[in-house]
Parts: C-alpha cells; structure tokens; sequence
C-alpha cells in the first residue's frame, strides 16, 4: 500500500512539473505573437517575413509555429487561439474555408473574404503582400521570345503544333484543364500527357513537351528561364497572399496593424520565385534569405 501511494504522489509530482515546463499553445502570453505558417517552402519564408516585421517594428516578441500544417488546421488554429497569425491565399480562403464558388475578381474575392472572416471568425484579413500564387500556364523562354508571346491568347495559335504535359488533377478538374480549354479554345497537337509533377519542368526542358501547368511562384521558373504564360482572360481564381490575424488581438496590440499593413505590395510574383529557389535551389537558411530581402526592400 506504501509503495502504492508512493507511486501515486511521484506520479502527480512529475504531472505537475511537465505542465509546469510546457509553453502554453493556447494563446498568446503578454506580449508574444504567435505566427504560424504552412507546411512548405513559400510559406516558410512567408511567415518568418511577417514575423521578422514584428519583432522589427514593435516590441513584441514572435513564437514561431512553421509547417503547422494545411490551410485546415491553420485556421483552426487561429479561430481557437492557438495561434494568432499566418498568411493565407485568398482562394483557397474562399472557397476552402467559406466553401463558396469561386470568382474571378481579385478585388470582389477580397472584400468579400475580408467581411466575412470579420463577421464569422472575429479574423482581419489584411491587404495582399503583393503577388498570388495559382495555377500557371508555362513555356520555355526561347519559346516565348521566339514566337513574341507573353499571353495564353497569344499563344494559341501555336499550340495545335505544340504538345502539352499536365498534372492528372489539373487534368481533371472541371476549374483545370476543361475549363482553361473552353475559356481560351486551348488545342495541342495531341492530347496533354499525364505527368507527375515532379517531372513536368525537367520534360519542358528536354523538349519532351512545350507547355506544362505548374504553380505561378515555383523557384524552378527563374532557375531554368522559363515564362509564366499571363492568363488574360482571368479564368484562374485568385490567390493572393493576405496575412490573417486575430481581431482581439488587434486590439490588445494596436501597433499590429500598421506593422503587418506595411508589408502590403512588398512581393512580385517573381521575387517570390527568387527567394523560393534560394532556399530550395541553394538551400539557404530561410531566416537569412528573408533577412537579406528585407534589406533589400529597406524596410525597418
């Protein structure tokens, strides 16, 4: 029985010295911001952009919560305090979390988020650091000077002789392939080769292909001189990179919001692409590739 209770008390003593140690997650302790990101490079790099701006304008002190996860448990996580901030995409914001159809107006996708993350989630959606990243119709650079195209309507009228190499998903999705081909009667010499997505650039290189569907912000692009084909018609829905904040605590922080609002049109789409390849091309460490961008743009 002594042994008993012995094994009893040791036991609680030991609960109470891990709860003791463990940080609370739940929310943030006077001043400390807790920011959080996706689970993978650009959002890496974009969260520790948003909290390098923090600590450099305010006196708050920033967590770092990187590769959280998905965009589920991201706002998951903000909506139940866990965390307090992390970058989204307004598309995938629009029609993921608020579950509706998607639109092709920036700004319609962007009110209309912004007042409904108020009004439902007590969540600021704050102006777009300055690029999106989509889906992305993409040639070679000889390519693009030789026929003097920069457009996806420009280009149409060489894709009958060209061959096309798209990811199964683009392929099969309605706001993919199908719906691109209506939009801009998109035809290729045969039908588009079903590709993994690891391969698509390394074929459009070797010629294997002439037009590939990736991602508009892909470091590879910049690295192997390739050109994003500008989508004229709009058919892509948005995705521009917002930070997403908590309103309380806005308002506990005022200085908040005019530290996150002055990283408002601070990144192209092809910056985006540069510092992505620098850490995943180069392998640089993400705090120094930000650190150095930062400079670069002079801010604080």
């Amino acid at each position: 029985m002594k042994r008993f209770l012995a094994f009893c008390f040791l036991t609680f003593a030991l609960l109470l010295l891990i709860t003791s140690c463990t940080p609370n997650v739940n929310s943030s302790s006077d001043g400390n911001i807790i920011v959080a990101s996706k689970d993978f490079t650009e959002q890496d790099i974009l969260g520790e952009f948003l909290a390098q701006q923090i600590e450099a304008t305010t006196n708050l002190k920033v967590s770092r919560r990187p590769r959280l996860g998905g965009s589920f448990v991201c706002h998951n996580a903000i909506t139940t305090g866990k965390i307090d901030a992390y970058i989204e995409y307004t598309g995938t914001a629009f029609t993921g979390i608020l579950k509706q159809k998607a639109v092709n107006d920036p700004k319609e996708v962007y009110e209309r988020l912004k007042q409904a993350y108020s009004q439902q989630f007590k969540l600021e959606v704050m102006p777009s650091l300055g690029f999106e990243n989509t889906f992305a119709m993409i040639v070679r650079g000889d390519d693009a000077k030789r026929y003097n195209i920069q457009t996806l309507s420009e280009a149409t009228q060489y894709t009958p002789q060209w061959r096309g190499g798209f990811g199964y998903e683009f392929l099969e999705r309605e706001d993919g392939f199908p719906g691109l081909a209506k939009t801009y009667n998109l035809r290729f010499a045969k039908s588009p080769q079903i590709m993994d997505l690891g391969l698509i650039y390394r074929a459009l290189i070797q010629k294997q292909v002439d037009m590939v569907a990736g991602n508009s912000t892909d470091g590879q692009i910049s690295r192997l001189g390739l050109v994003v084909l500008k989508d004229d018609k709009h058919y892509f829905p948005p995705y521009e990179t917002v930070p997403i904040i908590r309103q309380e605590i806005l308002k506990k922080y005022p200085e908040l919001k005019t530290a996150i609002a002055s990283l408002a049109g601070k990144i192209s789409a092809d910056e985006m692409r540069q510092l992505n390849y620098l850490v995943e091309g180069e392998l640089r460490d993400v705090k120094d590739v930000v650190q150095e961008f930062r400079k670069s743009k002079g801010l604080k």
